[in-house]
């Protein structure tokens, strides 16, 4: 599936939340990279038009979609949306999260449902469009790809956002029981990125990370794993979340 091979048509790719930031970055490197790019978004509107003009500079034919992905009616329709427009998607980047914080303590169960619908069950419903669509088209083994964007936080814990920790714990895992279950056509990939500060001396650029989701779209053996693009991060210990280290309670 990569598209540097011979094919009958140009891969394409669904990318969500990919209006801006990391979505964004995503979207041009694979675009840059030769994929056709349907752009999600769900507000961003005018910032989702931008990315489909830059993408559409590198490889003709992106759209943008918009969808809210809490809603699973939406998330269920929308890459029947992409195929109508587009006539196939070989992929799936699934990059949109909700990100608040919460503890231990202000844990809800609205709060751990907020997280889930986008973190979770989004990527799964749109990992399970993409096998129909290819099992409607015949498609060849590991003619598709999934990939999860995880944290390295969940090789690092902290008790610090824990309806987002446990969402994108759960989706870690789902990435393993998917590439399991949706094999051979499928594969499925996690990418973990880090933060961009680390005792170290090195973690995760917005080029790396794109590297790397590049990577795993074009790879045709990499399947059920993680790569943490995060410069070794995952090894050193926090307290708290790092985003939180400059609070006062940090």
């Amino acid at each position: 599936m990569s598209p540097a091979s011979p094919s009958s048509h140009t891969p394409t790719v669904l990318v969500t939340g990919a209006a801006k930031r990391l979505g964004r970055a995503m979207a041009l490197g694979l675009a840059q990279a030769g994929w056709r790019v349907v752009v999600h978004f769900h507000q961003s509107a005018e910032q989702a038009q931008a990315t489909v003009r830059d993408c559409a500079a590198f490889t003709p034919g992106a759209i943008g979609l918009s969808a809210d992905l809490s809603q699973a009616n939406q998330v269920s329709q929308l890459l029947p949306a992409a195929i109508t427009q587009l006539g196939h998607v070989d992929a799936v980047v699934n990059s949109a999260s909700v990100f608040e914080h919460d503890d231990a303590h202000s844990f809800s169960a609205d709060s751990l449902a907020t997280h889930m619908h986008v973190n979770l069950t989004a990527p799964v419903l749109l990992a399970q469009s993409l096998a129909q669509h290819l099992k409607s088209r015949g498609a060849s083994p590991a003619s598709g790809v999934v990939v999860n964007l995880l944290d390295q936080k969940l090789w690092n814990p902290n008790p610090d956002f824990l309806s987002y920790t446990l969402s994108k714990a759960a989706l870690e895992q789902a990435t393993t029981l998917l590439a399991q279950a949706l094999a051979p056509q499928i594969r499925v990939v996690g990418v973990a990125p880090g933060l961009t500060l680390t005792p170290l001396g090195q973690s995760s650029t917005l080029e790396d990370v794109v590297s790397a989701v590049v990577f795993a779209c074009t790879n045709r053996s990499v399947t059920g794993s993680t790569l943490l693009v995060d410069g070794g991060q995952h090894l050193t210990r926090f307290q708290r979340d790092f985003s939180m280290m400059g609070s006062q309670d940090a």
